[in-house]
């Protein structure tokens, strides 16, 4: 396999890396690192990195302490909105006049905010219930009454949506309690209210 070739490339000279007996890892004559060869990227000019190498970044803007930066040019510059989230339900949020959802960001005034109860709630008498009217009714008859225990499980969601500025926005938020949804039902009166 060594002598796979009759003798050395022409633009290789006798004796050069490549020979059979040399490191042909080593580093070249001279102590500088070898050329970039293929599958390295080239450079316009010698010395500058070629496609794909890591750039020098430029220096980030110095402004003065308290003031913005400028907006980027091309951009429209908008008015400072205010900060901080007044609501959140399931993706729909609420930062000052804005509703941000997934489908985009939306006016708050003047917003359709729609609630649907979508859950069930069953009554069913628990198990622990008939364990105990088992046992004591065996030592007295008012075992009987552990009968009468019921408990309500609530499952299913809430569908919230959302129509402001042409867009419409709907999300299910899940409950496990009557609580949970008259908590989704009122947060969305909130949000009507901050609508108006």
């Amino acid at each position: 396999m060594a002598h796979q070739y009759p003798g050395p490339p022409p633009e290789q000279p006798p004796g050069q890396p490549g020979q059979p007996g040399q490191n042909p890892y080593a580093a070249p004559d001279g102590g500088r690192p070898a050329e970039a060869g293929y599958g390295y990227p080239q450079g316009g000019r010698p010395g500058e990195p070629g496609y794909g190498y890591p750039q020098a970044a430029p220096p980030p803007p110095v402004f003065a302490p308290g003031t913005p930066p400028p907006p980027p040019a091309g951009l429209p510059v908008q008015p400072p909105q205010a900060t901080g989230l007044a609501l959140a339900l399931g993706d729909i949020a609420v930062h000052g006049d804005t509703i941000v959802t997934p489908a985009g960001p939306m006016p708050l005034k003047g917003a359709v905010w729609t609630a649907t109860d979508m859950s069930r709630t069953e009554e069913r008498m628990p198990t622990h219930a008939v364990v105990l009217a088992v046992i004591f009714f065996f030592f007295c008859l008012l075992g009987l009454l552990f009968l009468l225990m019921k408990e309500r499980i609530t499952t299913g969601f809430v569908q919230v949506t959302v129509n402001s500025g042409g867009r419409h926005h709907a999300t299910m938020v899940p409950v496990q309690s009557r609580e949970q949804v008259m908590f989704v039902l009122n947060q969305v009166n909130y949000a009507r209210s901050l609508s108006v």
